[in-house]
């Protein structure tokens, strides 16, 4: 079993005190042992309650108290003359071997590793190994001290499975579901061994909200227990006869996932699909009550290879608007053609216009996390087009078209407005918390061929918002090299009490000298420069290249007095990796994906724990 180092885990930070006092205790018994004569270290080792050997250079135990023979199942006299590696399993992983050896001969200072021994009596324990040498003129070799750590080991695993699963259908959460989709993602994952393919059936239920409106939420959270098993059900049927079952996650509210490592195609996934909409066809009987529910399912199967975990929901995301749209209670493969072709530029264009005087589209809100405290601080405001033939459509199929026929001008006062009045909302549904800033996109078309700084200034007086508490969005290749008119515009902004933040920054001009001179308080890390951290937690070194830049980056904007926030975070370890090296705020799947405003006044209710990432801090 290879030593693991001490992490620094909540379970970690429980015990240090007592890993502490027995780091002090085993000190002064190898102080007492220095320079001790025989009679001296026998009676450290008698009364130590510590488990101790003294180990020659050779490797062989010298001597071992009483507390050792116990710990190992025996008598510490019949450990004399045994080999200490093989009584400890120092030799089964070369790391803690070599390091070892090199205690043994005196060329490092000291090795702390954790061992899984197995006692005679047939349980597990774990125990904490220190090895230290003896200098002076006492008994040439090292002092060995073992502290059974079996208690903190359980704790630890205990806290982690609170944290990585889900308290109402004890499921994998989003975080878990996160890390096991990054490390299939992993090239040496699928390039080994397996068919170097993943398959994702990506649901939620239709009508759900009515059940909870209707029944209460105590009712609706049974409702999403039962379906949590039905739907363990289903992976382990499509898991017989096969190396493994498909991980089933609720990645909140009532949405879940079914992913399936080293998937064998299109075939396979349809299979658990039709499995999943047929088990949950069933009647559910819940508190005297017999209902129906069904569900939506966009089902996604490509290469390893080549992709990520964003593109990987964002399709699945796009194919369970198209089970929605094609009438809901169905499933849906995702097609590259239908993507492309279907929504055509042409018929989006033609209908940009008419659809904002109808009142087509509306605002979903992505959470902007604090990554110290792990407190919801504000949400960046992102447009969907509910289209009658096309159904939800993300900004990125539209507003390019928007900006290109000028449409982009009154969509996006119609945007402003209404997130202004909708953060306004919030400000006064709890004014006893610190209020919620609201960050929304602004196209550079809107600076040139409106009056942008008259429009903001008569929306926050008839919403009634203070000016601190919006943030507007433009791209870094909008802002760098901005004269004239546009550096006017966002100068007034600033003065007026509004924040600009930078988009997508990095990837554009980056011209740092300039961006000294603009009136900028925020930079958002653009999502490639996230990614290279994907890898750490995993096993293997995160792209250090990455590391440098985005801690540069961050270090830059601090010192020009700007606030950071990093896009697209996926997993735990980048956002204790971002939290380390200084970002202020981040944004991504691993919190939430864009959603109604209802939910985010739920999460906001529901505290720090309900967005923060593993590990993070926590305010009581």
């Amino acid at each position: 079993m290879s030593g693991t180092s001490e992490g620094s885990t909540p379970a970690a930070d429980l015990d240090r005190s007592a890993v502490t006092e027995r780091d002090s205790h085993a000190a002064t018994c190898a102080e007492s042992l220095d320079g001790a004569d025989p009679p001296a270290y026998r009676s450290v080792f008698a009364a130590a309650p510590l488990a101790m050997a003294l180990v020659d250079r050779d490797g062989q135990v010298v001597d071992a108290n009483q507390a050792l023979g116990e710990l190992l199942g025996g008598d510490g006299a019949n450990l004399v003359g045994r080999v200490a590696a093989d009584l400890l399993d120092l030799a089964s992983d070369a790391r803690t071997w070599h390091a070892y050896r090199e205690v043994l001969r005196g060329r490092q200072a000291k090795l702390r590793c954790t061992r899984r021994l197995k006692h005679p009596d047939g349980r597990t324990l774990w125990a904490q190994v220190t090895v230290a040498p003896l200098d002076g003129g006492g008994p040439p070799g090292v002092l060995l001290s073992v502290a059974d750590v079996s208690d903190r080991r359980d704790l630890q695993a205990r806290l982690r499975h609170l944290q990585m699963h889900d308290p109402v259908t004890r499921l994998p959460n989003r975080t878990l579901f996160f890390e096991r989709v990054s490390a299939a993602l992993e090239a040496e994952s699928y390039e080994q061994s397996g068919t170097g393919r993943i398959g994702l059936c990506y649901l939620d239920l239709d009508g759900f909200k009515a059940v909870n409106d209707t029944l209460g939420h105590r009712v609706g959270d049974r409702l999403l227990a039962t379906v949590a098993d039905r739907l363990t059900e289903c992976a382990k049927e499509a898991g017989q006869n096969r190396p493994s079952e498909p991980l089933v996650a609720r990645l909140g509210g009532d949405e879940f996932a079914l992913l399936v490592e080293d998937s064998t195609g299109t075939e396979q996934l349809a299979d658990l699909a039709e499995s999943v909409l047929k088990a949950l066809q069933a009647p559910f009987d819940l508190a005297g009550q017999r209902m129906n529910v069904s569900a939506s399912i966009g089902v996604v199967e490509r290469h390893a290879a080549g992709t990520t975990a964003t593109a990987l929901m964002q399709a699945a995301d796009t194919t369970l608007y198209w089970a929605k749209v094609d009438g809901k209670d169905r499933w849906t493969l995702f097609d590259p053609e239908r993507n492309a072709h279907l929504m055509t530029s042409q018929a989006l264009a033609s209908t940009l216009r008419p659809a904002i005087e109808r009142g087509e589209f509306r605002l979903e809100y992505q959470p902007l996390v604090g990554m110290s405290d792990g407190r919801l601080r504000g949400v960046e405001a992102l447009v969907r087009w509910d289209h009658p033939r096309f159904g939800s459509l993300p900004p990125n199929r539209f507003v390019a078209l928007a900006e290109e026929d000028g449409s982009i001008v009154p969509l996006g006062r119609w945007i402003l407005a209404t997130a202004c009045r909708q953060a306004r909302a919030w400000q006064l549904d709890r004014p006893e918390e610190p209020p919620l800033f609201v960050s929304v996109n602004v196209a550079v078309r809107q600076v040139w061929d409106s009056d942008l700084v008259a429009d903001v200034a008569e929306i926050l007086a008839e919403t009634g918002l203070p000016p601190h508490l919006l943030q507007l969005e433009l791209t870094e290749s909008a802002v760098m090299g901005s004269a004239g008119r546009p550096l006017q515009a966002l100068q007034a902004l600033s003065d007026m009490g509004v924040h600009i933040a930078i988009d997508d920054f990095g990837t554009g001009y980056s011209n740092l000298a300039y961006l000294s001179r603009l009136p900028v308080s925020v930079l958002k890390l653009d999502g490639s420069f996230v990614r290279g951290f994907q890898y750490e937690g995993t096993g293997a070194a995160p792209n250090p290249a990455d590391e440098v830049v985005v801690e540069a980056m961050i270090d830059l904007a601090h010192r020009l007095g700007l606030t950071v926030t990093a896009e697209c975070v996926e997993t735990a370890a980048q956002a204790n990796r971002l939290r380390s090296i200084g970002c202020d705020t981040g944004q991504g799947w691993l919190y939430s994906r864009a959603v109604s405003p209802d939910r985010i006044s739920e999460l906001r209710a529901a505290g720090p724990d309900r967005a923060a990432p593993v590990g993070a801090p926590q305010n009581p």
